[in-house]
C-alpha cells in the first residue's frame, strides 16, 4: 500500500528527535521551536517530522488551525454549554471575536505553524548537506512544506519568521503577508520541475507532489489580494491584478493551475460525497493532498472533526461516544434553504441487510452485523448518518452493563436525551438561543441546541480519539469551486456556472432516493457563489479565508458583533512579542 511507503520514512521520527539547529539561542527558542525535529544527518527522519507536523494536531485537530478559520465564521460555532466547554472563554473568544494576544488558541496555533517552519528548515539543510539518491525529490518536498506552513502563518497572523538553514550567523528574519505573498508563490513555482507526479518516485496524496504544488498555487493566486491589502475597509480586493509570474492576471493563474488538475485525467468527482470523508478515503479519487492518518501508525490519528460535534450520548459502539460541543450557525443553515436534497447536504446509512437508519423515530433497529475492527471482545457498530444533522435525535443506548441495548441480535434503536442534562430530549435546533445574545453560553438544560456536522466518518477503532480519515488540505472538489470563483471574477460568469453544475450534477444522493443527482444551477450572482463555496467546502478549513474574500468576515452574526478590518488578523502572541523582535498587529495593544 501507498501508506507503508511513507510509514517507513515515518517511523525513523519516532528514533532520531534531537534539537535542531546548533546555533540557537534564548530567542530563536521562543520564536522558532527548536526541540521537535530531527538530526541533520537524517534527511529521511528530518522530512518526516516536517510532515509529521500537519497531522500532530495543527490541521486535524478541531482547537487548531480548525478554531481560527472555521469558528471565526458562520460554519462553525462551539458555545460554552452549561458545565462544559468554558475553558476560560478561549473558544467563545473565536466566535465573538474578543480574542486578545494571550488567548490558548491563538498562542497554541503559532507554536504549532512556527514549528512546523523549524522542521520544515532542519529537513532543507539534512537534504542539502547529505548525498542520497532522493537528494532532489527531498529538498523539494522539504521547502515546499516549509512554503505550506509559512503561508498558512502569514494568512492568519500577517507574519512569519525565517532563518537560513544552511547559515549558522543568520539572523532571524521577520516576513510579512503583504510582500512575502510573491516570493512564496516565485518558491514553490521554481520547485514544480523537482516534485514528483503523484503515484511516481512512491508518493501518494500523503506527500507534497508536483499535483499538490498546483493546488497550492491556485490558492495562493485566488487570495494575493487580501494578503497584499488585508485592512481594506470596502473589502475591494484587487483580484486582477497582474500575476507575479507568467501571463495574466492572479484569476488567470488560478484558472491554469486548478485546469492542470482537473485535466489531468488524475482525480475524478466522487459521486458519493461524503466517500471524500470516509474512514476508507485513502484511495480516495478527488484527494490531491491529504494528512494521512493511520490507527497504530506512530501516532492513531485524529477523530477531531468528527468527535467534537456528536453528543455524548450518540454511540458508534460501547467503547466510544461523542463530545457535545460544536455546531454550526443558524445563517449557514439558512444557506442550505431550498437545497436539503442538494447530495452534500446530508446522508442517510444503509446496512448490508437494506435496514436504512432514517433517524426520524420509525427505526427500530438496526443489525448488529456490522463489528468494531479490532475490538476485543467484538463490538457491533452503529453507523449515525453523515452530513448536517437538525432535528430530534435517535439511536442506541448504552446499558448500566456497559453494552449497547439489544433487541435479540440486532442493535435497539431509541429516542436520545443529552448526557448532562438528563431530561432534555436530544433536539438539534438549526436555531441558537442564548439569554445574552452577545454570549454564546448554554444553561445546563439548552445544550442540545445547533445543528450538528457530521461531514467526517465517526471512526470508532481504538478510542474516541483515533481515526484512520485521510483529512484533505487539497482536493478536486476545491479545484473546480476554485476554478468557478476565479472566472466569476473576471466576468466570466458562464464558466463558472459550469464548473459549478458540475460539482452539483457529479455528487448522487444515496439509493434510498433512487440515487438522484444535485440540481443544477440557472442563476449565479456573487451570494450564490458564497453559498455553493460552503457547501462544497464546509467544516474544511477553508471558511475564514472564503469570507473575507466576499466582504462577509466583518459582519455581524450569532454572537457576533460587527467588526473592523485589522480582525481579519489574529495577534501575535504576547510571548512573542515580548522578546522585542515582532511588533505587535495594527489595531491590538
Amino acid at each position: 500500500m501507498k501508506k507503508k511507503t511513507f510509514l517507513s520514512i515515518k517511523i525513523l521520527t519516532i528514533f532520531s528527535f534531537i534539537f535542531l539547529l546548533n546555533s540557537c539561542t534564548d530567542l530563536d527558542e521562543v520564536v522558532l521551536d527548536e526541540k521537535s525535529g530531527n538530526s541533520v544527518s537524517d534527511p529521511a527522519g528530518s522530512l518526516a517530522a516536517a510532515y509529521d507536523r500537519l497531522g500532530d494536531g495543527t490541521f486535524v485537530d478541531h482547537g487548531a488551525v480548525f478554531a481560527m478559520q472555521e469558528y471565526t465564521t458562520d460554519e462553525a460555532i462551539l458555545p460554552t454549554r452549561g458545565s462544559d466547554w468554558g475553558d476560560g472563554g478561549k473558544w467563545r473568544d473565536m466566535h465573538e471575536f474578543t480574542w486578545s494576544s494571550s488567548n490558548a488558541i491563538i498562542v497554541s496555533n503559532w507554536d504549532l505553524l512556527t514549528n512546523g517552519i523549524t522542521r520544515s528548515l532542519t529537513a532543507i539543510k539534512s537534504a542539502q548537506e547529505t548525498s542520497f539518491p532522493e537528494k532532489t525529490l527531498f529538498l523539494a518536498e522539504s521547502k515546499a512544506l516549509l512554503a505550506y506552513y509559512t503561508y498558512t502563518t502569514l494568512d492568519l497572523y500577517g507574519q512569519a519568521p525565517y532563518r537560513d538553514p544552511m547559515n549558522p550567523s543568520a539572523p532571524l528574519q521577520i516576513l510579512k503577508a503583504d510582500t512575502q505573498i510573491d516570493q512564496l508563490i516565485k518558491d514553490v513555482e521554481a520547485l514544480l520541475p523537482d516534485l514528483a507526479d503523484i503515484g511516481t518516485q512512491r508518493t501518494y496524496h500523503g506527500r507534497f507532489t508536483k499535483q499538490a504544488g498546483y493546488a497550492f498555487l491556485a490558492t495562493m493566486y485566488l487570495n494575493r489580494a487580501v494578503f497584499k491589502d488585508r485592512y481594506n475597509a470596502s473589502s475591494n480586493f484587487n483580484f486582477n491584478e497582474a500575476a507575479v509570474t507568467g501571463t495574466g492576471t492572479d484569476m488567470d493563474r488560478v484558472i491554469y493551475y486548478t485546469s492542470l488538475l482537473i485535466d489531468s485525467g488524475k482525480y475524478s468527482l466522487e459521486s458519493d460525497y461524503f466517500k471524500n470523508f470516509a474512514r476508507d478515503n485513502e484511495n480516495g479519487k478527488e484527494l490531491i493532498f491529504a494528512i494521512s492518518q493511520k490507527i497504530d501508525y506512530i501516532r492513531n490519528g485524529s477523530n477531531s472533526f468528527a468527535y467534537v460535534c456528536m453528543e455524548r450520548n450518540q454511540r458508534t459502539s460501547a467503547a466510544n461516544r461523542g463530545t457535545n460541543a460544536a455546531c454550526t450557525t443558524p445563517e449557514f443553515y439558512a444557506t442550505w434553504d431550498g437545497n436539503h436534497d442538494d447530495p452534500r447536504f446530508e446522508q442517510h446509512y444503509q446496512y448490508s441487510d437494506g435496514t436504512w437508519f432514517m433517524n426520524d423515530g420509525t427505526d427500530v433497529s438496526v443489525p448488529a452485523t456490522d463489528i468494531v475492527p479490532k475490538s476485543s471482545p467484538s463490538l457491533p457498530w452503529f453507523h449515525f448518518n453523515r452530513g448536517i444533522q437538525a432535528g430530534l435525535q435517535y439511536g442506541p443506548i448504552l446499558l448500566s452493563s456497559g453494552s449497547l441495548e439489544m433487541v435479540g441480535n440486532r442493535i435497539k434503536v431509541s429516542p436520545l436525551y443529552m448526557e448532562k442534562s438528563t431530561t432534555t430530549r436530544m433536539n438539534f435546533t438549526p436555531t441558537l438561543t442564548f439569554a445574552d445574545p452577545t454570549k454564546s453560553v448554554f444553561a445546563q438544560n439548552e445544550i442540545n441546541q445547533g445543528a450538528r456536522v457530521f461531514k467526517y466518518e465517526f471512526d470508532p477503532e481504538g478510542g474516541n480519539g483515533n481515526s484512520n480519515v485521510d483529512i484533505p488540505l487539497f482536493r478536486l472538489g476545491g479545484m473546480y469551486i476554485m476554478r468557478a470563483e476565479a472566472n466569476f471574477r473576471k466576468g466570466n460568469v458562464g464558466p463558472a456556472m459550469d464548473d459549478l453544475n458540475m460539482l452539483r450534477t457529479s455528487r448522487k444522493r444515496e439509493s434510498l432516493f433512487g440515487n438522484a443527482a444535485g440540481k443544477a444551477l440557472t442563476f449565479l450572482d456573487a451570494q450564490q457563489l458564497y453559498k455553493e463555496l460552503g457547501f462544497e467546502l464546509y467544516w474544511e478549513l477553508q471558511r475564514r479565508p472564503q469570507s473575507i474574500r466576499f466582504g462577509k468576515f466583518d459582519l455581524a452574526g450569532t454572537a457576533k458583533a460587527a467588526s473592523q478590518p485589522f480582525k481579519r488578523l489574529f495577534p501575535i502572541p504576547q510571548t512573542v512579542i515580548d522578546q522585542k523582535v515582532f511588533q505587535q498587529n495594527q489595531g491590538y495593544n
